[in-house]
Order: structure tokens, then C-alpha cells, then sequence
């Protein structure tokens, strides 16, 4: 659920949608989620001083709360 979301986010974001891997590497307790994108797209998903990546974050952060999770975004360049 939270990498469906994340990968749905950020297909939203970039011009080469089919290009958007996420990984989730599953920890005892935490689940790391690796974004790769386009190289040319890493801007838009980073956003301008982090703020899209921040936000990213947050939603991620109340998503793994909810499921009672601990979650953390990794993007890849």
C-alpha cells in the first residue's frame, strides 16, 4: 500500500512516468522505500529546497502511522 502510493505520486510528477521504480527493502522494523526516476525528472520529484521530497515524506510518514508502520523515502539519483 504505502509503495503503491508513493509510486502514484510520483508518476504524477514526472514527464516519463514509465521510468518510476519503487523498492521496498523490508527492515525488522522499518520499511525503506526507494524512488528511482528519470534523471532528467529528479528535480520535479525533489521539488525546489526539497519541498515536493519534504511532502513526500510527510504523507508517507501519516500513511505508515496509520498502518502502524515505520516507513522512510529514499530517492535515488
Amino acid at each position: 500500500m504505502l509503495r503503491d502510493m508513493i509510486e502514484y505520486i510520483a508518476k504524477s510528477l514526472v514527464d516519463s512516468p514509465d521510468e518510476v521504480k519503487v523498492t521496498e527493502i523490508e527492515g525488522e522494523q522499518t520499511a525503506v522505500l526507494e524512488l528511482k526516476v528519470a534523471k532528467e525528472d529528479l528535480g520535479k520529484v525533489i521539488g525546489k529546497q526539497g519541498r515536493t521530497a519534504r511532502a513526500m515524506r510527510t504523507l508517507l510518514g501519516a500513511a505508515s502511522a496509520k498502518v502502524k508502520r515505520r516507513a522512510v523515502l529514499e530517492i535515488i539519483e
